[in-house]
């Protein structure tokens, strides 16, 4: 990290700090459901980076997106890997699957190498091939172990990796690229809001004031640790921000593991054990190779 600004580092970690304490954020929505918290959050975060793109000027860039019909195909895909991603993170969290959910963004980098192969025809190393190799042991002993597949943690990995790969194709601006994928479902996250008001099942405007506060601060907290990763992207290095992204999944597990007490029997700490040693193998060989198979974009949860 010597050739990265310090700034660029403070700026990098306050982003994943952010992301990696999230789990903590949204039980208090309660009792608001999974599905609600995650309409609220396409529509407060829609609102919330459409005043920041006004406030940057940014206005005649976000309108050349949307005449742009490559662009929208692509982002309407990308909307879609997102609302899938921010779904099963906030299912997980509110679940009482921290430490699964926290699984998911530990083996994201492996899911996208495979991406890599079976999309982008890439052809790996021996070194990922092995780290990939165990991942996919440690997906067998964690799914003997809970008894199911940990889908909760295989949705998150398989929609971030994907949303990754769509940013990547799309080649926009976090802010611009962000907007309008929340717009784009901005109708259907609204049609949903009114639906269950008019099945009185709408928790917002009828569990208090903190309540709402807290349901609109959604768009908050998911601008902010955006703003703070673009600023540090400018200064940092790529082989900085990959080993950066593993401080989010850490802090995740250790909340699940401290805060919210959740269960780690003996398999399930062989699993993710081979889980970070797959990590580990893939890193080494990541800043030896000097290369990144898709560069991803963390837009988070």
């Amino acid at each position: 990290m010597k050739n990265d600004s310090r700034g660029g580092v403070i700026l990098g970690v306050g982003a994943y700090l952010c992301w990696g304490f999230f789990p903590l954020y949204w039980p208090l929505l309660d009792p608001a459901g999974s599905l609600e918290i995650l309409a609220h959050r396409f529509v407060w975060s829609m609102v919330f980076v459409l005043v920041l793109i006004g406030v940057l000027g940014r206005w005649s860039r976000f309108l050349a997106i949307a005449r742009d019909r490559r662009l929208m195909v692509i982002l309407t895909f990308a909307s879609i890997t997102i609302a899938l991603n921010w779904g099963g993170f906030i299912y997980g969290v509110t679940n009482g699957h921290v430490i699964e959910t926290s699984l998911g963004y530990f083996i994201n980098p492996l899911v996208t190498v495979l991406l890599g192969v079976f999309v982008l025809k890439e052809t790996l190393r021996p070194a990922q091939w092995a780290a990939v190799a165990i991942g996919i042991g440690a997906v067998v002993v964690l799914t003997v172990d809970y008894g199911r597949l940990p889908w909760v943690a295989l949705l998150v990995a398989f929609s971030f990796a994907s949303y990754g790969f769509l940013k990547k194709k799309a080649n926009l601006g976090a802010f611009e690229g962000l907007g309008m994928e929340t717009l784009i479902l901005f109708p259907v996250a609204l049609t949903f809001l009114m639906v269950l008001q008019l099945r009185d099942e709408l928790t917002f405007g009828h569990a208090g004031p903190g309540n709402v506060v807290l349901l609109i601060g959604t768009g908050v907290v998911t601008a902010i640790p955006l703003l703070l990763f673009g600023a540090a992207a400018t200064r940092l290095s790529l082989t900085t921000i990959g080993l950066l992204q593993y401080l989010g999944p850490i802090i995740q597990f250790i909340v699940g593991l401290t805060i919210f007490g959740e269960d780690m029997s003996t398999a399930r700490w062989i699993g993710f054990m081979l889980v970070w040693f797959a990590l580990v193998i893939f890193t080494v060989d990541a800043i030896r190779g000097r290369r990144r198979l898709i560069p991803i974009e963390p837009v988070q949860v």
